[in-house]
C-alpha cells in the first residue's frame, strides 16, 4: 500500500528531487510552496498535489511522513500543525542521508561549483553505473534535477553546507570545490564554516577518498586526500585550457597518464575546474579515457549556470545563479574574457539581507567590473528586513556612475531603451522569473 508523503517547500530544487524519488517508488506526494513555479507545475504534471496557501485544511487526512526544508519559517502554520500533532517530521537532508546509506556515494560539496560538478558527474557516470542522483539544478542533459535507476547501486549527491545539511552523508568519494565564507547567518564566521567541512571530510568511508581543490586543500585533513587544479603539485593537474563560447577544452594530468583535449559543452575557467573534478572522479572510479572524454564532450550544462539565452550578432544574453561575490567574479570574468570588445550589462538581484550585509563591499567591488549595473531589490527569502540594508545601500557602494536601481517589472522597458550588447542576469531569488520575459522581449 502506498504512503502519503508531505513536502513543506516542495518547489525547492532539493525538495523537488526527493518528491520525484518518492513518486517513482509509487508513493502519493503532497506539498506546499509559497509560489507556483516551473518546478511545481512539472511536479503537478507528474502527479504531485500541491497548494500555495498556508492552509491546514488542505493537508490530507493521512500523512505518513513530513519532509521540510530549513527555508520554511518556524512560525509556518502547517509546520506548527505537524509538530503539535506529532507527525514524523524529517529535514530534507535527513531523508537524503537515509537514501544514500549502504550505497557507494559520491558527494560534491563546496560554496561554489557543486551543482555543475554534480551534474557533470551524473552525465559522466550514468551509462556505467546504476545511479540515483540528486542535483541542485536542472541538468540540461536530463532536463531534470534527479536521475534514478530503480536498481541503483551508486548515489551521486550534491552535498549542501547550508544548515550543515551535508553532515547526513557518509561518502565513498567526497569532492570539495571551494570554501569561501558564506551562510554566515548559520556559521557566524568562516572558521566555523571550515570546521563543518572538516566534519564532512571526517565522514568519508574508511578507505574512501577526498578530492579537493588545491586552493583549500591545506585547510582540510583526511587520510586519503587528492588535489586538483593548475599547480604543479596537484594530483590532477589542468593544462592547455582553451575557452570558446559554449565550449572549453583542457588536458588533465595524473599519476596514471593524461586525458588530452577533454571537451565540455560549457565555457568559463570555473567550469574547467568543475570538469577536472568530475574527470578525476571518473579516473578514481576506473572509467577509461574514452568513456570519460565521450561523456564529458556531450555535457550541455545546467539551467541558470552560464546559461546562454540569446546569442545574436547584436545581443548575447547569459543567465547565471551566482549569488556570492566570488561566484559573480567568476562569471563576469568569464563573460568579459569571451566578449572583451563588447559592453557588459549586469542585472543583479541580491539574495538575503544577511548575505547583502555581510558581503556588501565585496559585492560592490565585483559588480564594479561590469560596464553597467542594473540593481533589483533584495530578495528576502526566509528573512525579515535589516534596517539600513537595502539595494540602494549596495548600489551606492559600487564604483562609477553607470548604475541604476530598477523595479523588476520595469527591467524589460529599461533594457529596450538602453540596449545592451552583452547582458548577464545573476541572482538566486526570483530573478529566474524575469529570464523568460527578457528572452522573449529583447
Amino acid at each position: 500500500m502506498s504512503k502519503n508523503i508531505y513536502f513543506l517547500g516542495i518547489g525547492g530544487i532539493g525538495m523537488s528531487a526527493l518528491a520525484r524519488f518518492f513518486m517513482q517508488r509509487g508513493e502519493q506526494v503532497f506539498g506546499y510552496d509559497r509560489v507556483e513555479s516551473a518546478i511545481t507545475r512539472q511536479l503537478q504534471e507528474e502527479g504531485a498535489r500541491i497548494h500555495f496557501d498556508e492552509d491546514i485544511q488542505q493537508i490530507p487526512a493521512q500523512v505518513d511522513m513530513v519532509v521540510y526544508t530549513p527555508a520554511i519559517p518556524r512560525n509556518h502554520k502547517e509546520l506548527i500543525y505537524f509538530q503539535e500533532h506529532n507527525y514524523p517530521i524529517y529535514k530534507r537532508s535527513q531523508v537524503l542521508g537515509d537514501l544514500a546509506k549502504g550505497h557507494p556515494t559520491v558527494a560534491v560539496a563546496g560554496t561554489h561549483g557543486k551543482t555543475t560538478t554534480t551534474a557533470m558527474l551524473t552525465q559522466l557516470l550514468a551509462p556505467y553505473r546504476r545511479l540515483l542522483a540528486f542535483i541542485g539544478g536542472v541538468a540540461k542533459n536530463f532536463d531534470s534535477n534527479f536521475l534514478i535507476d530503480k536498481n541503483f547501486d551508486t548515489v551521486v549527491a550534491e552535498a549542501d553546507e547550508f544548515d550543515r545539511s551535508f553532515l547526513t552523508l557518509f561518502p565513498t568519494i567526497a569532492v570539495i570545490t571551494s570554501m569561501d565564507a558564506d551562510h554566515l547567518d548559520v556559521y557566524g564566521d568562516r572558521k566555523s564554516l571550515v570546521e563543518s567541512f572538516q566534519l564532512f571530510a571526517n565522514q568519508i568511508d574508511a578507505g574512501g577518498t577526498l578530492l579537493i581543490h588545491e586552493r583549500v586543500a591545506d585547510q582540510i585533513s583526511q587520510a586519503r586526500k587528492l588535489t586538483y587544479g593548475y599547480g604543479d603539485t596537484c594530483d590532477f593537474r589542468i593544462s592547455d585550457v582553451r575557452l570558446e563560447a559554449n565550449r572549453a577544452f583542457f588536458n588533465l594530468h595524473y599519476a596514471g597518464g593524461v586525458l588530452r583535449d577533454v571537451a565540455i559543452g560549457v565555457s568559463g575557467a570555473h567550469n574547467v575546474l568543475n570538469a577536472a573534478a568530475a574527470c578525476a572522479v571518473g579516473v578514481l572510479m576506473q572509467l577509461s579515457e574514452e568513456q570519460i572524454k565521450t561523456r564529458m564532450a556531450d555535457f550541455n550544462g545546467v539551467k541558470r549556470r552560464f546559461d546562454y539565452r540569446i546569442e545574436r550578432e547584436d545581443l548575447v544574453y547569459i543567465d547565471d545563479y551566482a549569488h556570492h561575490p566570488e561566484e559573480i567574479r567568476a562569471i563576469i570574468t568569464a563573460v568579459k574574457r569571451l566578449y572583451a570588445d563588447k559592453e557588459l550589462t549586469v542585472i543583479f538581484q541580491p539574495h538575503l539581507y544577511t548575505r547583502t550585509r555581510d558581503f556588501g563591499p565585496q559585492f560592490a567591488e565585483v559588480l564594479g567590473l561590469a560596464d553597467r549595473v542594473v540593481m533589483l531589490d533584495i530578495y528576502p527569502a526566509r528573512e525579515l528586513p535589516i534596517p539600513g540594508i537595502t539595494a540602494q545601500w549596495l548600489l551606492d557602494m559600487i564604483p562609477g556612475d553607470n548604475k541604476v536601481l530598477v523595479p523588476k517589472d520595469s527591467v524589460l522597458e529599461y533594457l529596450q531603451t538602453h540596449r545592451p550588447q552583452v547582458l548577464l542576469t545573476v541572482g538566486a531569488g526570483d530573478i529566474d522569473r524575469l529570464v523568460p520575459v527578457l528572452t522573449g522581449g529583447l
